[in-house]
């Protein structure tokens, strides 16, 4: 049985994503594609427009076979925890033969060299670093200035970390290397529009456009040419009964969040500094929306991203302590959480269970026997954080909220 990976969002799912998946298996010659999908928040700091339900059940009509649940601390991480969550969950399931990634980058050998520099930060690199960050200079400039200086023959290739999804490719590889894993990574050249490219094209439009074009009361009939038909459809019927959800949605939750505790600053939560904390503590009364706080309270050294995925560390309660315990004792993650899988994909199903070394949640009800310690905090923390995520959708839909004990799994 070979098994192939892939770790992704969904935020929508569009022809990309099939063109991926379809790859993937032809690529590795699988036999099964196991996706571990951020939940209800990404990595930008910002909810999923569309609840992980929706999005698992599009996943697996669209050629995943099983869906897992990458926990928010990790979903709503830098891309160095985002791999690394990821990583370690795929590692611990004992049956992934392949991570297959897309980026802008055609040549594997180039993300893989600088994946072992960012891993073992060697001399001079790491002093360069370190002093381009005293500067105040951003992590990711800080970086590029520092590999320019310390290895001049990568100045022509630089633009290569420059891309959100080769830095996330670097930081798979980089998170491989470390746990010195078996899991053999696979890159595909990324097709269609650019990332950052807010306008929908003719024809394989990016997440950040579609995203656009539904935040722009652009009619869900306009985004067909840019989905699988099965998506489309489960994106119509999802529309039907819920509203998308925007970063905006989930200011007012945000704005008690600071208030109360503006008394005692916010650097227990996972990276914020204790210069952002004053700078928040210092601009709590002129806040009017989250996006909009985000603009002020971004800088030269700090990016619209970094500022969101702080607020929302503070919103949904990630400290720094839960993190660095997760990481030291837990080995990252302590459990698998199943959202759905293929009828056809029960033969996956059961050799996970037999090889995995953490714990495979597939009923909720389950999870109090199963896990212990920082399994469940973390386990129950992301009850809490899809509580929130359920108590906005119901509201700005007009119904009662589900809770997370309530939802079945998916099964296509």
């Amino acid at each position: 049985m070979k098994v192939c990976a892939v770790i992704a969002e969904y935020n929508p799912f569009h022809l990309g994503h099939a063109y991926h998946l379809k790859q993937a298996r032809l690529l590795t010659d699988a036999d099964y594609i196991v996706v571990v999908m951020s939940g209800n928040f990404v990595q930008r700091g910002e909810p999923a427009l569309v609840d992980k339900y929706a999005r698992t059940k599009t996943a697996l009509s669209c050629g995943a076979d099983l869906v897992l649940e990458l926990p928010t601390c990790f979903s709503a991480g830098s891309a160095e925890y985002f791999a690394r969550g990821a990583i370690s969950m795929l590692d611990h399931l004992g049956m992934i033969d392949f991570l297959c990634f897309g980026s802008e980058c055609s040549e594997i050998q180039f993300l893989s060299q600088f994946a072992d520099i960012f891993l073992k930060e060697p001399e001079p690199y790491k002093k360069i670093l370190l002093e381009k960050l005293k500067l105040g200079y951003s992590y990711p400039t800080a970086r590029s200035n520092a590999l320019v200086i310390a290895y001049p023959e990568l100045a022509a290739d630089i633009s290569v970390i420059s891309s959100p999804n080769n830095i996330l490719g670097i930081e798979y590889i980089k998170a491989l290397h470390r746990r010195r894993s078996l899991i053999h990574p696979v890159n595909i050249r990324r097709i269609g529009s650019d990332y950052r490219d807010k306008r929908m094209g003719p024809f394989h439009s990016s997440s950040r456009a579609l995203r656009q074009a539904i935040y722009s009361n652009r009619s869900i009939e306009e985004l067909q040419s840019q989905m699988p038909e099965e998506a489309h459809g489960i994106l119509m019927d999802y529309f039907d009964r819920e509203k998308p959800l925007f970063q905006d949605d989930f200011s007012t939750l945000l704005h008690y969040k600071l208030l109360s505790e503006q008394a005692k600053g916010y650097t227990d939560y996972l990276d914020i500094t204790p210069d952002l904390s004053d700078k928040i503590c210092k601009y709590v009364y002129q806040y009017t929306t989250f996006s909009e706080f985000c603009d002020l309270l971004k800088s030269k050294d700090m990016t619209y991203t970094r500022i969101s995925r702080c607020l929302l560390h503070i919103l949904l309660n990630i400290t720094k302590d839960n993190m660095q315990f997760y990481i030291d004792n837990q080995d990252a993650i302590s459990y698998a959480r199943l959202l759905g899988f293929r009828e056809d994909a029960k033969p996956l199903l059961t050799a996970i269970d037999k090889n995995t070394s953490i714990p495979l949640i597939t009923k909720m009800a389950d999870a109090e026997k199963l896990l212990t310690g920082g399994g469940q905090h973390m386990f129950q923390q992301e009850v809490q954080i899809t509580d929130i995520y359920s108590s906005i959708q119901a509201s700005k839909a007009g119904h009662k909220m589900y809770h997370e004990y309530t939802r079945p799994m998916i099964v296509v």
